[in-house]
């Protein structure tokens, strides 16, 4: 998301590739971002905001994803956030004969009162605020930008993942800017859907 332009365009917070490995094995940590929802056009999109996606979406995915696996000759299990719009990607691999497995912690940031709302119904106030005090501004109810740069800067589980463009771009803050407070204007634009990111 770029929220210097939040009035105009908002998108979902949504970060990129080439890094290090964080399970100390060699291998780096796969990510892609879920395929396009249905529903998401005009509203504030974040973890609370369960969109479904099409079916012929999750399976062009999961093949993507099968294909790499297999290219690289890696294990059938991958990760996602619960939300539909990751996890039925995860259910489609789980049909082929893989290990699903779902964590919480994938999932995207979360906008607690805005969540789910058009963005022309939210506060310009309130917009204001998040872009001034962008690193620990929280919605109602929701979760600042600081805690989803420790929730996905932490996150250890397996190599296959299939996350939301926010967790993304949190991941790689934390991995290429670790001692820097993001700020809005220099906050990145989000992976297009079903882009794959290495960390």
């Amino acid at each position: 998301m770029d929220p210097t332009r939040a009035h105009r365009t908002p998108r979902v917070l949504g970060n990129g590739p080439d890094g290090g490995d964080t399970r100390g094995t060699g291998a780096p940590i796969e990510v892609w971002r879920h395929p396009r929802p249905d529903g998401a056009a005009g509203r504030c999109v974040g973890g609370r905001c369960d969109l479904p996606v099409q079916p012929r979406r999750a399976k062009r995915l999961a093949r993507r994803i099968q294909a790499h696996a297999r290219k690289h000759r890696l294990a059938h299990e991958v990760w996602t956030s619960p939300l539909r719009r990751c996890a039925d990607v995860g259910r489609w691999l789980k049909r082929w004969g893989w290990t699903h497995r779902i964590d919480a912690a994938l999932a995207e940031i979360d906008f607690g009162a805005w969540d789910g709302r058009p963005w022309a119904e939210i506060p310009r106030a309130a917009i204001d605020e998040w872009v001034r005090d962008f690193a620990t501004f929280a919605p109602e109810g929701g979760e600042s930008l600081t805690a989803l740069l420790a929730r996905a800067s932490g996150w250890s589980g397996g190599g296959l993942v299939v996350s939301h463009g926010g967790w993304m771009l949190a991941r790689r803050w934390g991995r290429d800017h670790p001692d820097q407070m993001p700020q809005a204007a220099r906050w990145p634009s989000p992976p297009a859907y079903g882009e794959r990111w290495s960390f």
